[in-house]
C-alpha cells in the first residue's frame, strides 16, 4: 500500500485543514494510506494523525519569533522527533502545506528532506515561503521578495516580530533550504498565485494549479430560514463577509464603510470575528465568532443574498467559491486571485476599495435578485470546485512522482 504523508499547522480546521483533510480522504479511497502531521487544533480525521511537539513547544516557539524574528527556526527538537516517525512510516509522497505556524524547524525538516529525495508535493496557500518574513505583501506593495527581503514593512503582522528585524537573513536562508531539494513539485491554488512563483526564487521548480475544492454534499442550497429567524432577518438583505483571521487585509473597514452607505432593508453578516473585534462594530453589522461548524457556514451563507469578499489580497478566496456552491452569488475585488472565481453569470468584480462601486455592484444583484444568479453559481461550484474532481488531480500527481 503506498503511503502519503502530509504537514500542515492544523488539521480538519480551517480552510487549509480541511483541505489536508480532505485530501486525505480522496487518498484513502484511492487505496493510499494517508497521515497528516500538525502543530495544533487537534480535530476528528480520516488519516493517521501524528502531532508536532506540544504546547510548551509552540509557545517557545512564539517567542523565538516575537523577539527574534526567526519564525520557523524553533520547536527544533520536536522536529527531530517527528523526522524519526516519518522513519518509521516510510511516505511515498510528502506534501507540504504551511509550514509556519510555530511548530516545525524548516532547517531540520529540509535537512532531513534533502537526505531522503522522497518526492515532496508542496501545495502554497500564501507567500510565507518566498519572503524573508510576511504571507501575504501585495497589500503594502512590497516587492523585494524578488529578489532580497530587508527592512520589512510588516516586521510587526504575522508572524510578528516586535523588537528584531530577521528578514535578510531569513530570506537567505529559505532560498538556500527550499532550493536544495532535486524532487520537489510546487502546487498553486490559483493562476496568479502561480505567476507570483514564477517570479521567485522558487522558479526552477515544476508548478501545477490545483484549485481548492470544496464539500458540495454539504455546502448546498437550503430552503432553512433558522439563521434569518433566530437573529429576525426575515425581510434584510443579507451580505455576508467570511474570514478565519479578520485584519486590514481582509478588507474589514471597507464592510465599515459600507455599512455607512447603506439602508435598513440591508443587513452585513460577518463570520469569524474576535470578540473584541465584534464589540467594536457599529449596530447595523452583526459579528459572529468563528465556527467549525461546516453545517452551521453552509447555513449561512445559503441565507445570505450576496457573499461579499472584500480581501485585498487572496491566493484563492475559497467563501466566495463556498457562497456559489449555495446558490449565492458573489463580490469580489478586482485584486490578486478573486477574479478568477467570478463570471458574468455568478457576480460582479469591482475596482479594489471603492466603496461606491461595490454599493452600485450591489444595487444591481439586488434588482435582479438571487434567484436570477443560484443556478449558475451552483453550476459553476460543481463543474470546478468539486472535491472529489479537484484532488483527484493531486492523487494522479503522486501517482505520476511515483512511478
Amino acid at each position: 500500500m503506498k503511503t502519503l504523508l502530509q504537514i500542515n499547522s492544523v488539521v480538519n480546521s480551517g480552510s487549509t485543514g480541511r483541505i489536508a483533510e480532505e485530501i486525505g480522504q480522496t487518498a484513502i479511497a484511492a487505496g493510499w494510506e494517508s497521515y497528516i502531521a500538525y502543530g495544533r487544533n487537534e480535530r476528528p480525521s480520516s488519516s493517521k494523525l501524528i502531532k508536532i511537539g506540544n504546547n510548551n513547544d509552540i509557545k517557545l516557539h512564539g517567542l523565538k519569533t516575537r523577539l527574534f524574528d526567526r519564525h520557523g527556526l524553533g520547536s527544533r527538537s520536536a522536529t527531530d522527533e517527528f523526522i524519526k516517525q516519518i522513519e518509521v512510516i516510510k511516505p511515498d509522497i510528502i506534501h507540504l502545506h504551511n509550514l509556519h505556524g510555530y511548530y516545525i524547524n524548516i532547517e531540520v525538516l529540509f535537512h532531513y528532506l534533502k537526505k531522503v529525495n522522497v518526492p515532496v508535493v508542496w501545495t502554497f496557500h500564501d507567500c510565507w515561503p518566498i519572503t524573508g518574513h510576511c504571507s501575504y505583501f501585495t497589500f503594502v506593495g512590497c516587492e523585494k521578495w524578488k529578489t532580497q527581503c530587508y527592512e520589512c514593512p510588516q516586521k510587526t503582522k504575522y508572524p510578528a516580530s516586535y523588537f528584531i528585524d530577521s528578514s535578510r537573513k531569513n530570506y537567505i536562508l529559505k532560498k538556500e533550504l527550499f532550493t536544495s531539494l532535486s524532487n520537489l513539485t510546487l502546487v498553486s491554488v490559483s493562476q496568479w498565485l502561480s505567476g507570483i512563483l514564477n517570479e521567485s526564487f522558487l522558479q526552477k521548480y515544476p508548478i501545477k494549479v490545483i484549485n481548492n475544492g470544496i464539500n458540495t454534499e454539504v455546502f448546498k442550497p437550503s430552503s432553512s430560514n433558522t439563521f434569518r429567524v433566530k437573529y429576525g432577518f426575515e425581510d434584510k438583505f443579507i451580505l455576508l463577509g467570511v474570514a478565519s483571521i479578520w485584519d486590514e487585509r481582509k478588507g474589514l473597514k471597507d464592510y465599515i464603510e459600507l455599512s455607512k452607505l447603506l439602508g435598513r432593508d440591508f443587513q452585513i453578516v460577518l463570520v469569524g470575528l474576535t470578540k473584541k473585534q465584534i464589540e467594536q462594530l457599529p449596530d447595523n453589522i452583526l459579528g459572529i465568532e468563528r465556527t467549525e461548524s461546516v453545517e452551521m457556514l453552509a447555513e449561512i451563507y445559503s441565507s445570505a443574498n450576496i457573499v461579499l469578499n472584500l480581501s485585498y489580497e487572496e491566493t484563492f478566496g475559497l467563501t466566495t467559491v463556498e457562497g456559489f456552491a449555495c446558490g449565492t452569488p458573489g463580490i469580489v475585488y478586482n485584486a490578486t486571485a478573486s477574479p478568477e472565481l467570478i463570471d458574468v453569470s455568478t457576480g460582479i468584480v469591482v475596482e479594489q476599495g471603492n466603496i461606491n462601486k461595490l454599493t452600485e455592484a450591489i444595487y444591481s444583484i439586488k434588482k435582479k435578485g438571487k434567484e436570477y444568479y443560484s443556478e449558475a453559481c451552483v453550476n459553476r461550484a460543481h463543474k470546478l470546485y468539486k472535491k472529489e474532481d479537484r484532488y483527484k488531480e493531486y492523487i494522479q500527481l503522486y501517482n505520476e512522482l511515483i512511478s
